[in-house]
């Protein structure tokens, strides 16, 4: 167990903060033009996957008890990401729709990279802010959110999400046998439905119609049309076109991951539409050194499940006892979810395993691969 001393050393954040390395990869790839300009696709891609197979499994775990205040290097560090991905982002759209030496294509080719980027860390980034309790950190997460036009995600994930992953209300536990692409159209209007009705349900308990001010979607919308304007004020409307597409780029990337996160995993249904508290059996696990470096610890998923607000560098792994366990680190797992056929081929299986270990009692599971089982009280 790394010990809470250990732990506050500022060395010891330091692999965590290899993802500002992809900023220069990108002013690079802006610079240089061609195929250059996908170097941070590479990289975040593959080169990630190479690390994990040479530096393996980190099967260690922090102090849960760690105190705050032992915590400060690893909250500065996603702190700065926002200033960061603004100044990135923003700087680039003035470059790009100035850049001479940049042909169409290879815009797109650089904004392909910048929403890797902005949905792969920025996305990833703001997910640990919002389940803080802080009111500054939660505000910076929503401006990362507002920087690829995904706020609602706040809303559906710590509202609908995290109360009722593993059931059917939860829109984003991928069923057992759904494929991605049905997947990712079917998230990308029941999301931003769900979460507008959890607001909607919570100002009403306060006696509040959804007009409130106090409605985080005001928020949300004023956020995202300052970044838009601030897109055209910079690059007119191909400015706004490549803000658009990065978006487009880094939400993708977030459902791959939502995809991946909870795919065949339900909760067992106790009846009278009560279900069993969510466990760590209950999210995939995967141990990757080097892609838990890129992405915070996110791929302890079975913790942050189990204890939500536990900042990333407490996260906990989980043997195969405890939790399923991925075969590969996202970037491996994401690549073969765009492949449904050998998706399955790969996964199916380990979820039947999953479910003789834990509920040997349950015969007929057609009803949670269709989500056809009541919806939770």
């Amino acid at each position: 167990m790394t010990s809470p001393e250990k732990l506050a050393r500022w060395q010891s954040v330091l692999p965590f903060a290899t993802s500002f390395l992809l900023v220069p990869l990108l002013w690079f790839g802006a610079m240089m033009g061609g195929l250059w300009v996908l170097l941070v696709v590479v990289v975040t891609w593959n080169a990630y996957t190479a690390l994990d197979k040479v530096l393996g499994l980190n099967l260690e775990n922090a102090d849960p008890e760690t105190a705050e205040d032992q915590l400060t290097w690893y909250k500065l560090l996603t702190w700065a990401w926002v200033p960061v991905q603004f100044v990135t982002l923003f700087s680039l759209i003035w470059y790009a729709t100035r850049a001479d030496h940049l042909g169409t294509l290879e815009r797109i080719g650089l904004f392909f990279g910048v929403g890797v980027v902005t949905g792969t860390i920025g996305i990833n980034y703001s997910h640990e802010l919002m389940h803080q309790k802080a009111r500054a950190e939660r505000w910076l997460g929503d401006i990362l959110l507002a920087m690829v036009m995904y706020s609602h995600f706040r809303s559906e994930h710590l509202l609908v999400h995290h109360l009722y992953v593993g059931t059917p209300r939860d829109p984003v536990t991928a069923r057992y046998g759904e494929g991605f692409w049905r997947f990712f159209g079917r998230v990308l209007v029941q999301c931003a439905k769900s979460a507008f009705r959890a607001e909607k349900a919570q100002l009403a308990r306060r006696g509040l119609p959804w007009t409130d001010r106090s409605n985080p979607f005001f928020r949300y919308w004023v956020l995202q049309a300052v970044f838009i304007a601030l897109a055209f004020a910079l690059g007119g409307f191909a400015g706004v076109g490549l803000f658009l597409l990065q978006a487009f780029v880094a939400v993708f990337h977030l459902e791959m991951v939502n995809y991946v996160e909870h795919y065949g995993l339900s909760r067992k249904h106790l009846g009278n539409g009560k279900y069993e508290h969510v466990l760590p059996r209950h999210s995939w696990n995967a141990a990757q050194k080097a892609s838990n470096w890129l992405l915070i610890n996110l791929q302890r998923h079975s913790d942050h499940h189990y204890k939500p607000n536990r900042r990333f560098p407490l996260l906990q792994n989980y043997t195969e006892d405890e939790a399923p366990q991925l075969p590969h680190g996202y970037a491996v797992m994401t690549t073969l979810a765009l492949m449904p056929r050998l998706w399955r081929r790969v996964m199916n299986p380990r979820v039947r395993r999953w479910r003789a270990m834990y509920y040997p009692e349950i015969t007929d599971w057609t009803p949670y691969n269709k989500g056809a089982t009541p919806l939770p009280r």
